[in-house]
């Protein structure tokens, strides 16, 4: 099974402070909480990612919250997998990620995202950027913590 990045773990923590910010500075709402537990622990030994699966329901349940919020599928409508290339140049998914895409878990959906993210070389991440974020139906970039590297 695929593993939850510590990058998406911060990235919920985060989501979870903005959205439930603390009232005196010092106390974190419980779904923070949850999740800082699983960052800790993942931090303490040097673990890069988790098993979702393994996870105590509420972090889960936390981390999925924060998974609602952010844009299901990199897919930019420029699909050139449909001819014939291995990785779409609009989304930089695979053939099979592209197909299997309704199937994969949360956290294989997110390895993904990490994955092109990080390549950013898709079309998504230059050319059509502007794209990406309407189709999305966001009207900023994703909620990743990943630098955009510079064209």
């Amino acid at each position: 099974m695929t593993g939850l990045h510590i990058t998406d773990i911060e990235a919920a923590i985060n989501w979870w402070r903005e959205r439930s910010p603390s009232p005196d500075g010092v106390t974190a709402c419980g779904e923070v909480r949850a999740l800082a537990e699983v960052y800790a622990l993942m931090v303490y030994y040097r673990e890069t990612s988790c098993d979702e699966s393994t996870m105590p329901q509420r972090a889960r349940a936390a981390w999925l919250a924060w998974y609602a919020s952010t844009p299901d599928a990199p897919c930019i409508a420029i699909c050139s997998t449909n001819q014939g290339d291995a990785v779409c140049k609009g989304c930089g998914r695979t053939h099979d990620e592209v197909r299997d895409w309704p199937a994969l878990s949360p956290a294989a959906k997110r390895a993904v995202w990490r994955r092109i993210t990080m390549d950013h070389s898709a079309w998504r991440f230059n050319r059509y950027a502007e794209r990406a974020r309407v189709a999305s139906g966001v009207d900023h970039p994703p909620p990743e913590i990943f630098a955009p590297r510079p064209d």
